[in-house]
Formats: structure tokens, C-alpha cells, sequence
């Protein structure tokens, strides 16, 4: 799986991921956000061309060098400071209690302890600083539900981890944050991989 992580990926995932319906998504989700951010799953930075303009310094977790330097041109044209920190969002370089936001677009989805980068993101977080969320997840639709769990080995595999069944806003509450924004719904494409959910929940 090295070479087709590192190589075939991360420019799957620009594919699928990016294009102007998801810059709206992507736009919706980072509004709000302000000062220090930490951004986990930072691919190829998508996101970076909607940070909004109160967002100053970006601390970007990404494990794919290939997304790393896929994403050089977009921090070179950004407002906001871009630092690459780490490699792991389950295991954050960064200070206790730092940040005054964090950022996770097609993220939680794939993280293997889920629970532990939760818990990270909680660590690094002020207190009543923002988690915001972009994530696809489980479809409240019994139909497609019960495709998304015949699905999801196979998805598994083929897009190293990615699961089509984990529940975003069930995830984050279960860490301890309080969501405060909600929107879920369907976008364009197959529907088990497209009931996405956009939130903003908020650190103790």
C-alpha cells in the first residue's frame, strides 16, 4: 500500500473531493473560523482558498508528502501562514490548550483511532474554541445504510481506511464537545458516499 498511498491517493482524493460543488461545502464549513487553527487531513489544501480572512497562522497535519507539495502553490497564494507540523492527527506536536480552532474536511472518515485524534483536537483546543467538520457518514436512510455497510470493506481497501459508516456528529459528541452547528444532507453522486454533514461544535 506504500506506493498507491503515497502516489495514487491523494490525487484520488483531490478528484473526488474537490470541484466547486465542494469549495461551497468546504466554504461553509470554515466559516467562523479565526486566528491559530490546526487543520487535520490537510491534503493538498483544499480548504486553504476559503479560510476566512480573521483565520492569521495554520497548522497543517498531513501524512502524504505527494499532498504536501501538491498543496505548495495554494499556501504560497494564502493570507493565513501555512506551517506543515505533523504527520498524525492522532498524536498532535502542538501545545496544550493553543488553538483557537481546528479543521477536519473528509477526515474523520478515515483516521484509524478516531477517538484518540478527537481527544488531541480537544487537548489543543482553548476552552470554547471550535471544532468544525465537513465529513461524509452514515445516511440516516435505512436502504442506503445497509449499502453503505455491505460496502464498506471493499471501501476500506480501495481508499486505505475510509470508512462509509462512522457517524460524524455522534463521534464528535462522544469526545466531549458540544455540537452547535448542524447541516446534513445529500450532494450530487452515488448515495452512500455522499450524505455529508457540515458542523460546528465547540471544546469545554
Amino acid at each position: 500500500m506504500g506506493w498507491y498511498r503515497e502516489q495514487v491517493l491523494p490525487r484520488m482524493v483531490e478528484l473526488a473531493c474537490g470541484g466547486p460543488q465542494m469549495e461551497r461545502w468546504r466554504a461553509r464549513a470554515t466559516e467562523g473560523l479565526h486566528g491559530r487553527i490546526v487543520e487535520i487531513g490537510f491534503g493538498s489544501g483544499l480548504n486553504v482558498p476559503v479560510y476566512p480572512a480573521e483565520v492569521t497562522e495554520v497548522l497543517a497535519v498531513e501524512p502524504a508528502q505527494l499532498a504536501r507539495d501538491r498543496a505548495a502553490d495554494r499556501i504560497a497564494a494564502s493570507h493565513a501562514t501555512v506551517t506543515h507540523v505533523g504527520l498524525d492527527g492522532q498524536a498532535l506536536p502542538i501545545d496544550d490548550r493553543s488553538c483557537d480552532g481546528a479543521l477536519s474536511t473528509f477526515t474523520l472518515c478515515t483516521i484509524p483511532d478516531v477517538d484518540a485524534a478527537l481527544a488531541e483536537l480537544r487537548r489543543v483546543l482553548k476552552p470554547g474554541g471550535e471544532l468544525h467538520l465537513l465529513e461524509h457518514g452514515l445516511s440516516p436512510d435505512p436502504k442506503v445504510a445497509r449499502w453503505q455497510h455491505r460496502i464498506d470493506p471493499i471501501e476500506k481497501r480501495v481508499a486505505d481506511g475510509c470508512h462509509l459508516t462512522r457517524d460524524p456528529i455522534a463521534l464528535v459528541e462522544a469526545a466531549g464537545f458540544e455540537v452547535v452547528r448542524h447541516d446534513s444532507r445529500y450532494a450530487k453522486g452515488p448515495k452512500p458516499w455522499t450524505w455529508m454533514t457540515s458542523a460546528v461544535a465547540v471544546s469545554p
